[in-house]
């Protein structure tokens, strides 16, 4: 039985790609700092917990289990605040995960990093790109990725580093935007919003999730950087109207909420080269998409 390791299995991401490799009859073990929610908790998938950014505590865990084929590195501090914590989970734990299975013949190390990478660069981003990340976080994954390219290089250690947008459904944190949305207009609020001038690429997670499966399963050439999006910007206002249309409750509050600094009014990805590369493209529409998003939490109100 192949087994894959899922670093940061109890996240939003971690959930589904766990729930979509117990389909495919894998073995799957969790590493993460906390238990999973009851939404995300599954049956058969063994829980193990450390801190990526604590190494002897993580090889410790990590020790029984370096017969894996696979890993996907879906972890780290979300809370963009912590920057100290922040930078130790995404650099400091990558180069920790990097030293426990460099000798472990895996046959690949997915690393999700993240659009925040390319720091202000015009839209539609390019992987090849030069890069210029202006939040500790944007900072903090690029590290990560140059360092996962290094070590492809000159060890050949089997990287692949993944760059998702603005992806979203079922069991995400109620703090992210399209549950933020949902969960408002349901509990009939009114709630503040940006301006809603900024474009955004939004991505249905089980299209996300099929891309991991892709890459896993493909012959191709590791060591490589893939943006994943639907490579279409869409206004935030538009979903923000769409969403609440559909729903027919609350009231979105627009002009409320200041943007961050380093917001940018363009974010959205070419995905040409990960379509070229293993033929994945987003099967998803939008429209779909927010349908299911918005039926599973209306099912969790009950």
């Amino acid at each position: 039985m192949n087994k894959i390791i899922i670093i940061g299995g109890t996240g939003f991401l971690g959930f589904h790609v766990a729930k979509h490799f117990l389909k495919k009859k894998f073995k799957i073990i969790s590493i993460s700092r906390n238990k999973p929610k009851k939404i995300r908790k599954l049956s058969r998938v063994k829980y193990l917990f450390a801190d990526i950014s604590q190494k002897k505590k993580l090889i410790k865990v990590l020790k029984p289990h370096l017969n894996c084929k696979y890993v996907v590195n879906v972890g780290g501090e979300i809370n963009h605040t912590q920057k100290r914590k922040v930078y130790k989970s995404h650099f400091i734990g990558v180069k920790n995960l990097t030293y426990i299975f460099k000798n472990a013949n895996i046959k690949r190390f997915i690393q999700i990093g993240s659009s925040m990478e390319y720091g202000k660069s015009k839209s539609p981003q390019l992987e090849s790109v030069r890069t210029k990340p202006i939040s500790v976080y944007g900072k903090s994954k690029f590290l990560a990725t140059n360092y996962l390219i290094k070590m492809y290089k000159e060890k050949n250690f089997p990287s692949l580093i993944v760059r998702p947008y603005q992806i979203y459904g079922p069991a995400q944190e109620e703090n992210r935007l399209m549950p933020f949305l949902i969960s408002q207009s349901l509990n009939g609020n009114h709630f503040p919003c940006s301006n809603g001038n900024q474009y955004r690429d939004f991505l249905y997670i089980l299209d996300f999730v099929n891309c991991i499966d892709l890459l896993i399963r493909k012959k191709i050439k590791l060591g490589q950087i893939f943006n994943v999006g639907n490579g279409k910007g869409i206004k935030v206002k538009k979903v923000i109207n769409l969403v609440n249309k559909k729903i027919k409750m609350g009231k979105p509050l627009f002009n409320r909420v200041k943007l961050r600094k380093e917001e940018q009014k363009y974010l959205f990805p070419s995905i040409l080269k990960i379509k070229k590369t293993i033929g994945w493209t987003p099967k998803t529409k939008l429209n779909i998409g927010i349908n299911k998003t918005i039926r599973f939490y209306k099912n969790k109100k009950k």
